[in-house]
């Protein structure tokens, strides 16, 4: 099965500024990444960037590498620009790769890309059973409800499904009843070509906005999100300088 792999690599982050570049073990972490993403079988595997210097980094290690424009609102909006300045065809399959996820398994990326060619869906993405109560109270931590064919019905940061008769009778939530489907969103995502085009010119939904989750505007329009349940739940990413300096050490000696 062919696809291709982009890593959206922004410069400017709030909490961690240019975080594409931190150094792990000696190499900047949007090189990790890419190199993980190499092995997951992808014929392309692309860094998408608004900066000069990541795109140096990058190439210096032997990278394909894209200049985007800087003022793109999500990577989403970035891959859309890729798909125009690549010319890829409606039908292609790209995995996006957060640029923040230097330990994403190979697999699960190929098997996120799996999922949209086996699905016919316009999106793929991938989810991870809950089994802590405090996980599945915690509004960071985004939950998605599946239909039967699995394709899913709704994200959102509040606790979903919601097991009525049992939170009533347990005072503080402490559990969650046996054989709840609860799942963790994880944030990868494969799309076809043709939703990443549509997608510049969908207009923004309320519930997007209240939940601030960007993957709701597609289920507003009606695309199809076809979800795949990971056996094992994806390392955390970095997004604080606490997770850097975690980071760090994870890497260091290699």
């Amino acid at each position: 099965m062919k696809f291709k792999v982009v890593i959206p690599a922004r410069y400017a982050s709030t909490r961690l500024p240019a975080k594409p570049l931190l150094d792990l073990g000696g190499k900047p972490m949007v090189v990790r990444v890419a190199e993980r993403a190499l092995l997951s079988g992808a014929e392309e595997v692309w860094v998408a960037t608004d900066h000069a210097e990541v795109k140096a980094a990058a190439e210096s290690h032997g990278l394909s590498v894209l200049l985007t424009r800087a003022d793109h609102p999500s990577g989403t909006d970035r891959l859309a620009e890729i798909v125009e300045q690549r010319g890829w065809s409606d039908d292609t399959i790209v995995v996006n790769v957060q640029g923040d996820e230097p330990l994403i398994d190979p697999l699960l990326i190929a098997q996120t890309a799996r999922q949209l060619a086996d699905s016919g869906a316009d999106i793929a993405t991938v989810a991870h059973p809950i089994g802590d109560a405090a996980d599945f109270f915690n509004p960071n931590i985004v939950k998605v409800v599946c239909t039967e064919a699995g394709d899913a019905l709704y994200f959102s940061r509040a606790p979903i499904p919601y097991a009525r008769d049992h939170f009533a009778h347990e005072a503080g939530g402490e559990t969650l009843p046996a054989g709840l489907p609860a799942y963790r969103h994880v944030g990868l995502y494969a799309y076809r070509v043709h939703f990443l085009r549509a997608y510049a010119k969908l207009t923004p939904s309320p519930l997007e906005g209240f939940e601030a989750l960007e993957q709701l505007r597609a289920l507003w329009h009606g695309f199809r999100i076809s979800v795949a349940i990971a056996d094992h739940l994806p390392a955390a990413g970095v997004d604080t300088p606490e997770d850097a300096q975690r980071m760090q050490k994870c890497f260091e000696g290699r």
